[in-house]
């Protein structure tokens, strides 16, 4: 990220920022702050969670948390109706379809060990999640 020349540290300048050619990545910025990258890296299970409507995202959230996998099971088959989902482009709709399912899957398995019903918890927030960030993408424009 930064390199050492002369016992000064040098930064990298990003690409593509808002803040022009001043901010450097791991440099310091004009009002003295450093300028951080982060990335999130899923992986293929959670990838593959669908960008629904919200109401629908909700629902989904309100089964999870009462029946865990019940949600991550119908939001498999929105990805059959066309919920847009980070893995499509790659693996298609099949596989994408066939991860939510072995993911709705795990969660009914270990509900009994409280494993499941947290992991259908977290997965319904973070169906909610996408569908609020869709839809504030849509809102705006």
């Amino acid at each position: 990220m930064a390199e050492k020349e002369g016992g000064v540290e040098q930064g990298h300048i990003k690409a593509g920022d808002n803040m022009g050619a001043k901010a450097r990545v791991g440099g310091p910025t004009v009002g003295g702050g450093v300028v951080v990258e982060v990335r999130e890296k899923k992986g293929p299970l959670r990838a593959a969670i669908p960008t629904m409507p919200f109401p629908l995202a909700v629902i989904c959230l309100f089964l999870n948390t009462f029946i865990p996998g019940l949600g991550t099971f119908i939001s498999a088959f929105t990805v059959l109706c066309g919920a847009h989902s980070e893995l499509v482009s790659e693996r298609g709709v099949c596989c994408v379809f066939w991860l939510n399912v072995a993911a709705a899957l795990i969660q009914i398995l270990t509900a009994v060990i409280m494993v499941g019903w947290i992991m259908s918890i977290f997965w319904g927030m973070d169906m909610v999640i996408l569908a609020s960030e869709w839809l504030s993408l849509y809102l705006l424009v």
